[in-house]
């Protein structure tokens, strides 16, 4: 079975991408909640899911509301206002949802599974108070398993974003959604999604389209009808294949890097290729955890690196700056 939506020259005139931080809380947990390892995203479940378990997120009202498979509440991907909306913008709209909408949609989850949780009937019976605890197990989450990686999957989100508008100033809409993915087809008239049992169309969907490229959405996209919002398609990104792989860093760039901040400083920052904490970074490096904290405190003060609270932790990642000098020194010849 496959569905078909409806476009009009309008809803082609708004159609529109952005990224969105949302669309990666929900799928990623999804894909923490598995209980098996992706063969793309291992390195991070290997390292998120433990911390998720000491912070209780695995067990919390976004694992309820995020089960490993089935119908996830469509008010936890508020559309997107602009291209790039910011995590606290989603979250805002989180909080606004009505308290009709919350229960409508908490019905279907209960259709679907035959009960909710004790979590989710505490948040049908007291929607205002529990979704504010929502919200902040969404803000702990993103600091846990998101925040700290966000600047390798916000490069891979907006080199797609970059590829598919170019395909479309080259070869036109029509081509761009034809090959979006191997799941969606377009003839002109009508969206194709062959994954989607649901029907679709305009008088349920709202006017345009919103494509939302995502690291965890997979292997088929993901649909949102929430009229009057346009329908959001949420699809598998392209490159995701790299997006864990070892950034290297070439001995030469490694001593430029050196002069410029210290070897202690400059070794952190090529050990931070995924993120930890001081304790491990002490281990890894052989210096003192109290080397690490004041080098580590340096490295914060110039924006080479972002603490983000996990738990009882404190995780620290290179932040886009910390990555492109890396990226430039593992250019730069070696001296001769």
């Amino acid at each position: 079975m496959r569905a078909e939506l409806a476009f009009s020259v309008g809803d082609l005139a708004r159609m529109r991408f952005a990224v969105s931080p949302m669309w990666e809380v929900g799928p990623g947990m999804r894909l923490l909640r598995t209980g098996h390892e992706h063969p793309v995203h291992r390195a991070w479940t290997t390292q998120v899911r433990p911390r998720l378990a000491a912070a209780g997120l695995d067990r919390g009202l976004l694992a309820e509301l995020v089960p490993p498979s089935g119908y996830v509440p469509d008010f936890l991907n508020p559309a997107p206002a602009g291209p790039s909306p910011a995590f606290q913008e989603e979250l805002a709209a989180i909080r606004a949802t009505p308290a009709g909408r919350v229960r409508g949609e908490l019905d279907r989850v209960r259709a679907e599974q035959g009960r909710l949780g004790p979590g989710l009937s505490g948040l049908y019976g007291d929607v205002p108070c529990l979704l504010e605890r929502l919200v902040e197990e969404i803000e702990a989450y993103w600091e846990v398993a998101l925040a700290p990686y966000w600047v390798r999957i916000r490069a891979v989100l907006d080199a797609d974003v970059f590829h598919r508008a170019r395909q479309v100033a080259e070869h036109g809409a029509g081509r761009l959604l034809d090959e979006l993915h191997s799941s969606v087809s377009w003839d002109d008239s009508a969206l194709r999604l062959a994954e989607r049992r649901a029907p679709l169309s305009r008088q349920a969907a709202g006017a345009g389209l919103l494509l939302i490229p995502s690291v965890f959405t997979g292997p088929v996209p993901f649909t949102r009808l929430a009229p009057p919002d346009p329908p959001q398609l949420a699809y598998p990104a392209r490159g995701i294949g790299g997006l864990w792989e070892p950034r290297p860093v070439a001995a030469g760039g490694g001593g430029a890097l050196a002069a410029v901040l210290g070897r202690s400083r400059s070794r952190l920052l090529a050990e931070l290729d995924s993120p930890a904490t001081t304790t491990e970074l002490a281990l890894r490096t052989g210096l003192s955890a109290a080397g690490v904290s004041q080098c580590l405190t340096a490295l914060r003060g110039a924006g080479l690196v972002s603490a983000h609270r996990a738990g009882r932790c404190v995780l620290y990642a290179r932040t886009s700056v910390a990555e492109a000098l890396l990226t430039a020194a593992s250019d730069r010849p070696p001296a001769s």
